[in-house]
């Protein structure tokens, strides 16, 4: 089996594809940083559509999310939009985790694996 790598630089990948299955990267917001928790999950979630598209898959084959919080507090503003994202019946496995994040201006980072 043969790998493919999406934007791949120095230190990482943005995703992976190995097999039936792509890892994405913990995903920012690189517009939106600084902006509301809703704003730059809003745009992460644009994000892992289209790295999932680029490799063959959608968001209905997620496996499992790891979601990273700077403020717990936010989990509720994160869930009003990760709800309106997810397609019922085909929700992944999912941990949230309050976290220092690479930066001050990210308040939320997201990494999934998917099937294809």
């Amino acid at each position: 089996m043969s790998i493919e790598r999406f934007d791949a630089g120095p230190r990482m990948s943005q995703a992976v594809a190995y097999g039936n299955l792509v890892y994405l990267a913990g995903q920012v917001a690189e517009t939106r940083h600084g902006q509301s928790v809703t704003e730059q999950t809003r745009e992460i979630l644009a994000q892992i559509d289209a790295l999932l598209a680029r490799a063959g898959t959608d968001k209905t084959k997620i496996l499992s999310a790891n979601i990273y919080l700077a403020d717990i507090a936010t989990f509720g503003e994160l869930n009003a939009v990760w709800e309106g994202w997810v397609v019922p019946g085909q929700t992944p496995a999912r941990a949230t985790i309050e976290a220092k994040l690479a930066a001050p201006q990210y308040t939320v980072e997201i990494q999934v694996v998917a099937a294809k």
